[in-house]
């Protein structure tokens, strides 16, 4: 059944879909009165709904029935990386929304190819929309403001910080008592992440072309991130920032799939 996205917070029996989403509805699928289509608003949850008018420029939907549907990761994931180069950015941000990603970073660094400007930031947020349509979500992934790199790396507090960089370059910057278990192993190959609680965030960092700078890194692990090496082959900034994605993913549903040992000594002593 065809997805819309209403603009406003939905509520009451009955709902105005105008814009870009009336005119699909409209003139492109030629809907009439009395066709059932879901309509969500990025709050959570969807809506069944019947059209009971069609104008030229809008419908007026009767809604149904409230679907408590969600979607979402068992905990919260931010992405933040620089920017890659024209259509790439679209690319990249309809993927994370299919990932189920949280929140969307965009970086300013000193070797930013592209400036994350607002109006690149209006156009990233309706490739959200048109995502999320399309892949079930009924929450939007956020597109947050831009930020400079530094200034983000020290201000995050998320309960896992991870840093897309080369071992080999990361480990000038570690001391000895600092090496960290996300290191690759002697192949080169990447390896998976270590076994997690639930995190109430993991934030996955992703430099440039050209990759972070020294210094840049070193500020980062100053603030306390993990370094995280994908591997001998140079990745396209959207393709890195895909696979530490589909890396935390994975880790995350894992782990809520796993029980506590907590929540197995209560199982026993009920038994």
């Amino acid at each position: 059944m065809d997805r819309y996205f209403c603009e406003q917070k939905i509520s009451g029996e009955q709902i105005e879909l105008t814009g870009t989403e009336a005119h699909h509805l409209i003139h492109v699928m030629r809907a009439r009165a009395g066709r059932q289509v879901v309509v969500f608003d990025g709050f959570g949850g969807e809506y069944l709904a019947e059209i009971d008018q069609v104008r030229r420029d809008a419908a007026l939907l009767r809604l149904i029935e409230h679907r408590p549907i969600e979607r979402e990761l068992p905990g919260r994931l931010v992405i933040a990386a620089a920017l890659p180069k024209g259509d790439r950015q679209k690319w990249l941000v309809e993927k994370l929304v299919e990932l189920g990603v949280s929140a969307f970073v965009p970086l300013t660094t000193q070797r930013s190819v592209s400036e994350p400007g607002e109006a690149a930031r209006t156009r990233l947020a309706r490739t959200v929309v048109a995502a999320s349509k399309q892949c079930g979500r009924n929450r939007l992934m956020e597109i947050a403001e831009a930020v400079e790199w530094t200034e983000f790396a020290v201000e995050c507090r998320a309960d896992i910080r991870l840093l897309a960089h080369p071992a080999s370059a990361a480990a000038e910057c570690f001391d000895s008592g600092s090496a960290s278990a996300l290191l690759p192993n002697d192949s080169g190959c990447c390896q998976t992440l270590p076994p997690l609680n639930v995190p109430s965030e993991i934030v996955a960092a992703v430099g440039p072309e050209g990759g972070f700078t020294d210094a840049e890194v070193a500020a980062a692990i100053q603030a306390q991130w993990i370094c995280f090496d994908l591997g001998p082959r140079i990745l396209r900034v959207e393709t890195a920032a895909l696979v530490m994605a589909a890396l935390c993913v994975d880790r995350l549903q894992q782990t809520a799939e796993t029980p506590t040992p907590q929540c197995n000594e209560t199982r026993k002593t009920n038994r």
